[in-house]
């Protein structure tokens, strides 16, 4: 049987998953992001038992259609810019209209329907966040960032980082170095 999982986004949440389905007596076979299979058919008494047990911890135990389907397409998207090490060079839209093996448009409807925002937006938003992430670290060049998340051009990320941020990359990195210099001064100080 599958379980779907709102808010599941670490290890230490698939951690605290496993943990909840072992102390109500169930098994699984796989836990995923999102996505959790278990051996057996679930009673509707160990189903609210879980459902309440994953909500104290923020998580949320899907049981409508549609709100699995919006999950699903966020994981999808979550996977691809956050977790694996090089974005896919088809377009977005066929990847994942494969791997959730449905015709995009209707993804894309109702994803916009219920997130009121479009899968693209969404996408564009993961994608910034992975650039500030890649950016503190440090490790790569805006060039090598812009290839690595598919962008046409380092111009192209740059617009698209100060269109969702209201900041340049480059101004984004001056202001984690200046935080870093004045927690610096601060601990000296002390």
């Amino acid at each position: 049987m599958i379980l779907y999982i709102k808010y599941m986004v670490s290890l230490r949440c698939k951690m605290m998953v496993k943990e909840e389905l072992k102390k109500i007596g169930l098994h699984h076979v796989n836990v995923d992001l999102g996505v959790v299979e278990i051996m057996e058919d679930i009673t509707p008494v160990k189903f609210e038992l879980l459902k309440n047990n994953l909500a104290k911890s923020g998580l949320e135990l899907l049981d409508d259609k549609k709100s699995i389907l919006i999950e699903k397409i966020k994981d999808v998207i979550i996977e691809m810019v956050h977790y694996t090490d090089e974005l896919p060079k088809v377009n977005y839209s066929d990847y994942i209209s494969e791997k959730l093996n449905q015709d995009y448009t209707y993804l894309s409807n109702i994803f916009s329907e219920v997130k009121g925002i479009t899968i693209q937006k969404f996408i564009i938003n993961h994608k910034i966040e992975r650039v500030k992430e890649l950016l503190l670290y440090d490790e790569l060049n805006l060039t090598e960032i812009a290839y690595l998340l598919n962008y046409s051009s380092v111009a192209h990320l740059s617009g698209q980082f100060k269109k969702v941020t209201g900041l340049s990359p480059s101004y984004f990195k001056q202001l984690k170095k200046k935080r870093k210099s004045k927690l610096r001064e601060n601990l000296e100080s002390i």
